[in-house]
């Protein structure tokens, strides 16, 4: 029996991007054998359309941890703030995929719902920094302590490939 695998839809080839786009993975194709995926895409879940208005993270006091920050996830031109729809949904949805016994995720890098390390963070005054975690992702960090968590990008390795196979296969 293959291990459950958490994946980002657009690393799949679904058109769920804030464009309408997808980036579809070799990586991740080659995998296929191996596991088998649990598709999740926040911002289509979480009820904003295909294609959208696209979203950042933005320092707040009164925001949601991000990593070291505290954020506010909202849309780049209307402001419309997504924070508070997508912790509840991010939670609820983890919860779901603890449930399914998930055994590790595959995440979209630098997304501000799914990005597990260096999502761009948003200041008044300064120019954004690299400090930030999506809300979907710190969601499952801290629901899922130890899952193993990689990126697209990252999967293009073919060691950091092997050792999150071997990671997951531990984990479940």
């Amino acid at each position: 029996m293959k291990p459950r695998v958490g994946i980002s839809r657009c690393l799949l080839g679904d058109d769920v991007r804030y464009d309408a786009t997808n980036r579809r993975s070799r990586a991740v194709e080659e995998m296929a054998a191996y596991v088998e995926w649990v598709p999740v895409c926040p911002e289509v879940e979480v009820g904003m359309g295909v294609p959208r208005e696209p979203i950042q993270l933005v320092a707040s006091r009164n925001g949601v941890p991000s990593a070291l920050e505290s954020v506010r996830l909202l849309g780049v031109r209307t402001r419309e703030d997504w924070t508070a729809r997508m912790d509840r949904w991010s939670h609820a949805r983890v919860a779901e995929l603890t449930a399914l016994r998930i055994s590790g995720f595959v995440l979209k890098a630098r997304s501000p719902s799914c990005g597990p390390a260096a999502v761009l963070v948003h200041h008044d005054t300064a120019e954004p920094t690299a400090t930030g975690r999506g809300l979907f992702a710190e969601a499952l960090s801290i629901a899922m302590p130890g899952l193993p968590l990689i990126d697209e990008e990252a999967l293009d390795d073919r060691s950091a490939r092997d050792r999150f196979l071997q990671a997951v296969r531990d984990f479940g």
